[in-house]
Parts: structure tokens; sequence; C-alpha cells
């Protein structure tokens, strides 16, 4: 879907950081989402997040070699995932799903392929594999400048409180 594609969408892309507040339980330092460029409902999206000096895992990850962990590259297509989620329950007119929270149950076939540094824009294509009554399975990859920078499939569950 993209930003021309209204007719079907339950909201204009892009999508900016205020609406993904709307989406995500996530603030800030936590929230490594920043905006939406695309998405097609029940199937994959397409956002990013901006990678600055002023982050602050960089203070002890590394001093005086700043790398974004691995772990929150991994967290940020989980919540591309959640966003993408949620999108396309309101695509389909089922907003009450709006306020169940999911949680990262499980990350297979990790693989770091370079670095996340400050000043990096990082790429996050998540596509939905499979639904499985309250989880969902997604395939992401991360990519800075049109080159990989790491992929998984990460498992997502709905918190049954």
């Amino acid at each position: 879907m993209t930003s021309t594609d209204t007719a079907t969408s339950p909201c204009t892309l892009p999508i900016g950081v205020n609406e993904i507040r709307a989406l995500l339980p996530h603030r800030y330092p936590f929230l490594l989402v920043d905006r939406v460029l695309a998405f097609e409902p029940g199937a994959s999206i397409h956002a990013y997040k901006n990678v600055t000096a002023n982050e602050e895992f960089f203070q002890g990850h590394f001093p005086g070699h700043p790398v974004m962990p691995g772990v929150l590259v991994i967290e940020a297509l989980a919540q591309a995932g959640g966003v993408l989620y949620q999108l396309t329950n309101r695509a389909q007119g089922n907003c009450a799903a709006d306020d169940k929270l999911f949680y990262l149950v499980k990350v297979d076939n990790a693989r770091f392929s370079r670095m996340i540094v400050p000043g990096d824009r990082v790429d996050l294509h998540v596509r939905i594999k499979r639904r499985i009554r309250n989880m969902a399975l997604y395939e992401g990859i991360a990519s800075v400048d049109g080159k990989e920078a790491a992929r998984a499939e990460i498992l997502c569950a709905e918190s049954q409180n």
C-alpha cells in the first residue's frame, strides 16, 4: 500500500510517531519505530528507525565505538510487527484489539550481518508468515542503505491478562 492508496487505508501514509504511539504501548526510550512508509493489511509493513548519537544505549554500547545492540534491532522488528498487527485490525474494522498487549515470546534464526551506528536509518521490513489463534509469526529484515544488517523470525503472543 502506498500513501496514495487511501481508499482502503485506515490512515494516511506515511504514519508518523504520534500515530505509532497510538498503536503501540512503548514510549521513550524504548519506542523503536519512527515512521511507517507502507503496509499491506495482513501481509507486510515497511517502517524505519532513525538512529542518532543521542540514543541512551550508546553510552555503554560501546564508549568510543557506538553500535546499536542487536537485541534492540530485533525489538524494532517486533515493534514494526506490532504496528502491522494493529493496522491490519483497524483496516478490518476491528478496533477492539487496540487495548491488547502482545509480547515477544520467541526469536529464531537471528542473524546479524553489519553494525548499525549513529546516523543510520534502519529500514524495517516485516511480513506475517502465519497467524495462529492469539499468536503471530513474523519474518523481519533490518537494512541500512539497502544492505541487510539483521534478520530474524519473531513470534509474538497476546497477553492473557
